[in-house]
This record gives C-alpha cells, sequence and structure tokens, in this order.
C-alpha cells in the first residue's frame, strides 16, 4: 500500500515548505482538497494555478493522489436541488477532474454537501445513477474516477454504508465511478469488519485513515486501524492510504502530522 495525507492538515493556500517534510516522514502522496490551495477553485482557477502547484508538490518528492472536499466552498450546488444546481454541480466536476488529470491524480472523492433530504431514496438513487452516468461522458477521457464516499448519518442522508455504494457504483457501470472506503465511516456504520472490504475489493480505488473530528490517527480509541490494515491486506489492496485530518495546532501542524504517519506505517504500511 502507498501512504499519504491530505492538505487539509496543512496552512490554508501557502504551504510548498511543508511538502517536502511530508515526503521525509515517507509519505508519498499528496491528496488535495482544491479550497485549501485556491480561494477561487472554479472560474477563476488558472492552468497556470494548477501547474504550479503540480511542480511545487513533484519537486517536493510527492505525486497528487486525487481531490476530495470538493464542495466545500461550493455548498450551493446541489444534485437533489433544482435543474440548475444539478446542471452546475454537473459542470463543477467536469471541471475538477480537469484539475485532477492536470494535476496527476486519478480520484474525486465526494464526500460532503450531499442531501437526499424529501426525495424519497429510490429516486435518489435513480437520480444519482442517471447523473454519473452523464459525468462519465464528459470526463472518461481524464482518466480520472469519481467516489461515492459512504459517511454516518450525522454527515449525510444518503450514502450511508459501503454496499449502498456499490449498487450505484454496479448501475453506472462506468470506469470514471469507484468505490472509497472511510475508517470513521465504517465505524459510524457499524460495518468495520471484513465483510465490507471484502464486498468492495473489486472497485476499490482509495482509503482514508480517519477518526471522529478528523483528530489523529488513534486519538478517539475507536477506530482500529490495524486491523483495517490487515482487511486491505486480505483484499489484495495496493492502492493509496490517505490520512485524513484536519490542522492541528497551526503554529507546528507537523507535530501532530508526525504523530498520524507514525501510526499509519505502523497499521498500513
Amino acid at each position: 500500500m502507498k501512504l499519504s495525507i491530505s492538505n487539509i492538515a496543512l496552512p490554508a493556500f501557502e504551504h510548498d515548505d511543508f511538502l517536502p517534510r511530508l515526503a521525509m516522514l515517507g509519505l508519498s502522496g499528496l491528496e488535495v482538497a482544491p479550497s485549501r490551495r485556491w480561494r477561487n477553485t472554479w472560474q477563476e482557477l488558472r492552468a497556470t494555478d494548477v501547474a504550479a502547484y503540480r511542480q511545487a508538490i513533484e519537486t517536493a518528492g510527492l505525486e497528487v493522489v486525487g481531490l476530495h472536499s470538493l464542495l466545500f466552498d461550493h455548498q450551493e450546488l446541489e444534485l437533489f436541488g433544482t435543474t440548475e444546481q444539478r446542471n452546475d454541480l454537473l459542470a463543477f466536476f467536469a471541471h475538477l477532474s480537469a484539475v485532477c488529470r492536470d494535476l496527476g491524480g486519478r480520484t474525486l472523492i465526494w464526500g460532503g454537501g450531499r442531501h437526499r433530504g424529501a426525495v424519497e431514496p429510490k429516486e435518489a438513487v435513480d437520480r444519482t445513477v442517471e447523473f454519473f452516468g452523464a459525468l462519465a461522458d464528459r470526463i472518461d477521457a481524464h482518466g480520472t474516477c469519481f467516489c461515492i464516499e459512504p459517511l454516518g448519518a450525522n454527515d449525510t442522508d444518503f450514502v450511508h454504508s459501503v454496499f449502498d455504494s456499490l449498487d450505484i457504483v454496479g448501475a453506472v457501470d462506468r470506469a470514471s465511478l469507484k468505490v472509497q472506503i472511510d475508517a470513521k465511516a465504517l465505524y459510524d456504520n457499524d460495518e468495520f469488519d471484513i465483510v465490507a472490504f471484502r464486498a468492495g475489493a473489486h472497485a476499490l480505488v482509495h482509503y482514508h485513515a480517519n477518526e471522529p473530528g478528523l483528530e489523529v490517527l488513534g486519538a478517539s480509541g475507536k477506530i482500529d486501524h490495524h486491523a483495517a490494515g490487515n482487511y486491505l491486506r486480505e483484499i489484495d489492496y495496493d492502492g493509496y492510504v490517505s490520512i485524513e485530518q484536519k490542522m492541528i495546532g497551526p503554529e507546528n501542524p507537523l507535530s501532530a502530522i508526525e504523530q498520524s504517519v507514525s501510526l499509519l506505517k505502523e497499521a498500513y504500511g
């Protein structure tokens, strides 16, 4: 397995100086939350901005894994909202796919900003399948793939289980939609066992190692990262395991990062 961390653990916008330190810790990848780097992630984002960030990352000895936290700065975009909102979301996701491609990444994790509301569950699934089919038509040539991230009931009202995500991926049946597993969500949904990993093995392309509250790995005592590492080995997963951790201690965020990387290597390395 390959090891990475999200840039949400770093200071917003200006964090190039931290990147070589991440490589020195033994990480090979950086997962990118676009709004953590750029103040405008859509219309005003220039190709030169993307190229400069990629160069900084690769000069530091890292590679871009992909994108996540896709809608942090665009919470007005909704799959289950108006037709205009849905069309804008489609355009934004196609744009982010191109950004991911240009950074050298592959995966785009759709987690937050997913609200079914009054839409019936079956209709929500049908709309989602239609949406990602339309998105696939736009992004297949990019070589990227979206993942619908299962989350706990406190974080979303749509797609809680790994099996929910698998059902949608199977219905869309396109190379640009795959499965991501999230440690905290497994715990929240009471499916932290080998069954979920085996079920998703054929479509699994990304894994988030995280904690409740996105704290330092191991802080809650609730997430058994060693067990998760064993489950991933059992299914022969060889993709990225990415630390999803908020910035802790802005005066010295590397201290908390070092703690998490130590456990990451022990459990998943």
